[in-house]
């Protein structure tokens, strides 16, 4: 279930990801620097005010929905998303206040609730196992927000079109799928009911919050420091490597989390820390190659996918922020699952707003000294340092398995990967295209070798399980 689950997400999410890239590659062509920093301005503040207004809804998604023994909260979570779009007005004051303007901070207001509307009913899904739906979903949302950038940029090249652009995608991607998120939910109007899920999800929304304040806070301090334009330029390359690698371990903790609670509350334990070493292999196998890889051609990346005015700056800062993301995936899409599983809330905001106090000060401090690359060495000390903390607040809550033999067989399938691929490089004097078109089948048919070899995530015993079955299904 695990790798079938997996597999759907992970689809999904790579038609995501193409999309995604196809607006990396139009918007940093179509829009100046200046335009496209105010819009990913935009975009991480929408990020942090969704995350404010609609995070305490997603917790209760998680700890019951997902139990699979016929528990709805559905009826509860309408009325409170409801109540979540009060809190609009507000984040656009806070916006203006942050210094985006007042048409992209109404603007970036819009776009926080269209997104946690969405997500809400995203979760849902997910925690009902609809993998299916979930891709559907996803795929019109990355269409719809792919075409309508496009479409916009014919009125104008600014940003705030291009963040409207983006919320009118959400927003009519979550109501084509309104139906079988929501039909056959009966409102509950119980006061004392939402009161004791946003008391109880304060400290997962702070949380939250703070993760999406820390994932973007380096944009709003380059833009405070140096400008807009150069914020777009940092965020370009960032953004694009975030997008690459987040989004397949994005795909298999949608699969494994909720197949953590269920084993937790059923079979107990001993068989959630088993389910979990295994997780724990299989996150890693996707996410350190990912992006050891993607750091090692991450020049050839940024020459071929950014507009010409991002390339210098992409260059210089995807190889760090690379690295970085590995620690921060293995930290929230891994070791905060302990938190969960062991309700601790209140270590989400610890470990969270720890890692956002050190990437500010670091941040700040390296922007001032190194420019905008600076804050891709903040993020990668920031990140370092979470991951450790978090490892260690587990120890308090439901300790996470880290498996070093499993983790050792990923370690060396990755160091071999890396060096055909920079040999190769080194060797062979090609355009970027021509190279690119070597150097990635060349990494991906050695890791997957090195994986066979090594029986990474048990990839020898599926291939064998697979190839039985094929057989048996030949002869009969």
């Amino acid at each position: 279930m695990l790798v079938g689950q997996t597999a759907v997400n992970f689809a999904a999410n790579v038609i995501s990801a193409v999309f995604g890239l196809i607006n990396v590659m139009v918007f940093t062509r179509l829009f100046a620097p200046a335009e496209f920093g105010t819009y990913v301005l935009g975009v991480g503040f929408a990020t942090i005010a969704s995350a404010f207004m609609t995070s305490w809804l997603r917790l209760p998604i998680m700890r019951e929905q997902a139990r699979g023994d016929g528990t709805d909260i559905r009826g509860i979570l309408l009325p409170g998303l409801m109540l979540s779009c009060l809190l609009a007005p507000l984040a656009c004051f806070v916006a203006v206040l942050a210094g985006i303007g007042s048409g992209p901070a109404l603007a970036a207001a819009g776009l926080a609730l269209a997104v946690g509307f969405f997500e809400v009913g995203q979760d849902l899904m997910r925690a009902r196992l609809k993998a299916f739906t979930v891709m559907k979903a996803t795929v019109v949302r990355a269409v719809l927000v792919s075409v309508f950038g496009v479409v916009v940029s014919i009125a104008g090249h600014t940003g705030i079109l291009l963040l409207l652009s983006s919320t009118f995608a959400y927003l009519l991607a979550a109501l084509a799928f309104a139906a079988p998120v929501w039909s056959g939910t009966v409102i509950c109007h119980d006061r004392a009911r939402l009161f004791a899920l946003a008391k109880a999800g304060v400290p997962f929304t702070a949380s939250l919050t703070l993760y999406s304040l820390s994932s973007v806070i380096d944009r709003f301090i380059i833009a405070h420091l140096i400008s807009p334009a150069a914020a777009g330029q940092f965020s370009a390359g960032a953004d694009l490597v975030r997008q690459a690698l987040i989004i397949p371990a994005i795909s298999a903790a949608a699969a494994f989390c909720p197949l953590a609670v269920q084993i937790y509350a059923n079979q107990g334990r001993d068989a959630a820390r088993s389910h979990l070493e295994e997780c724990f292999e299989f996150l890693l196998a996707i996410v350190l190659p990912a992006s050891v890889g993607f750091a090692v051609v991450s020049t050839q990346i940024a020459d071929v996918v950014l507009g010409p005015d991002f390339r210098t700056m992409a260059a210089a800062a995807m190889p760090i922020v690379s690295i970085a993301v590995i620690f921060q995936i293995m930290t929230y899409q891994y070791l905060h699952i302990g938190f969960l599983l062991s309700e601790r809330n209140s270590f989400y905001f610890w470990n969270t707003s720890l890692v956002l106090v050190v990437n500010l000060f670091v941040s700040y401090v390296l922007i001032e000294r190194l420019g905008a690359v600076g804050a891709a060495w903040g993020r990668l000390v920031a990140e370092i340092f979470g991951f450790a903390s978090a490892l260690v607040l587990t120890r308090w809550a439901f300790p996470m398995p880290v498996p070093f033999l499993r983790m050792t067989r990923v370690l060396i399938a990755t160091m071999v990967m890396a060096i055909v691929v920079r040999s190769l490089e080194l060797a062979l004097h090609l355009s970027d295209k021509d190279a690119l078109a070597v150097l990635l089948p060349s990494g991906i048919v050695t890791y997957l070798a090195m994986c066979w070899l090594l029986n990474v995530a048990k990839g020898r015993d599926h291939l064998n399980r697979g190839l039985l079955i094929v057989r048996n299904a030949l002869a009969r």
